[in-house]
């Protein structure tokens, strides 16, 4: 039997494994899947694009991973209080040209009774990497659980 996934009022516990299961979902790839998690009217303001329902999160996250190749993504608990979550993240990826960046961000995340996320801010910085100064190496998908965090790898 599955495990409903954390909903608010949010403890640590659950903040935490909330935020994992994001990081899983993003890991995927997969925008459909993603989508299911973020309200029918969800509103987001990803960088300076705003994106609101899931077909524009979908179209959002198509858009997202057919440029940037190879992503792996960590995403850390900041902080939480009732409904709301704040996270830190990083992720790798390379452009279609073969250069590959890693990316640091902010969300801040607010959510239905029923646990799906209404509001989702994230502000991102980009840094041109070399593939050799790549952290994030495990196979394509799910983080493994023994791989280091954004705090373990001094990020």
């Amino acid at each position: 039997m599955a495990v409903p996934p954390p909903v608010p009022p949010f403890t640590r516990e659950s903040a935490t494994a909330k935020v994992r299961l994001a990081e899983d979902g993003w890991n995927s790839r997969d925008p459909h899947k993603v989508s299911l998690v973020y309200a029918e009217d969800s509103r987001w303001r990803n960088r300076s694009e705003w994106v609101t329902g899931r077909t524009e999160i979908v179209g959002f996250l198509t858009r997202k991973w057919s440029r940037e190749l190879d992503y792996r993504l960590i995403k850390e608990l900041w902080a939480f209080d009732g409904s709301r979550i704040a996270v830190r993240f990083a992720y790798e990826s390379h452009d279609p040209e073969g250069k590959w960046w890693r990316s640091f961000g902010n969300e801040n995340w607010e959510f239905d009774e029923a646990g799906l996320m209404t509001v989702r801010h994230a502000c991102i910085n980009d840094v041109p990497i070399e593939e050799s100064e790549r952290a994030f190496r495990w196979p394509l998908g799910r983080r493994p659980d023994d791989h280091p965090g954004l705090s373990d790898l001094g990020f």
